[in-house]
């Protein structure tokens, strides 16, 4: 925190971390819940909390219902999340971003989501016959 002035500290936005965490091993809980704390420190934000949901349920979730009364507080300016599937299963994430945007605040992405092949933009013209990735396997006694 670096003083604005001589009277008034001013630290940054303040923000909530939201992650789904179902039959996740310990250590991927570990590092799902350090994400959002290395992102809020890289962009200046001050993580405030982070709501954890541990129930493959859909649409009514404690957690996020938590989430939604923590951004309701004044001062909040959003959520961070590692990614999209974060937010729930896949029927409920698009009711919950809109919720989340029209609470006023905004929703981070930790990890952006990959542009489909289709929206790529292409640098060229795609050879058909490049094999990308193939490894070719050389007997080490074969060399001498």
């Amino acid at each position: 925190m670096e003083p604005l002035t001589e009277h008034r500290l001013v630290s940054g936005p303040v923000v909530y971390g939201f992650l789904r965490l179902i039959r996740v091993p310990r250590a991927r809980q570990n590092a799902l819940a350090a994400s959002p704390a290395e992102y809020c420190r890289t962009h200046g934000l001050r993580l405030s909390g982070l709501f954890t949901d541990r129930e493959a349920t859909g649409a009514a979730s404690a957690a996020f219902n938590g989430l939604l009364d923590a951004l309701a507080l004044p001062d909040v300016y959003g959520v961070v999340v590692p990614a999209m599937s974060h937010l729930g299963p896949k029927a409920v994430v698009v009711e919950r971003g809109r919720r989340i945007e029209s609470a006023g605040a905004r929703l981070s992405l930790v990890r952006r989501p990959h542009p489909t092949t289709a929206t790529a933009p292409r640098s060229g013209p795609v050879n058909p016959r490049a094999h990308f990735g193939t490894t070719r396997v050389v007997d080490a006694t074969s060399l001498s």
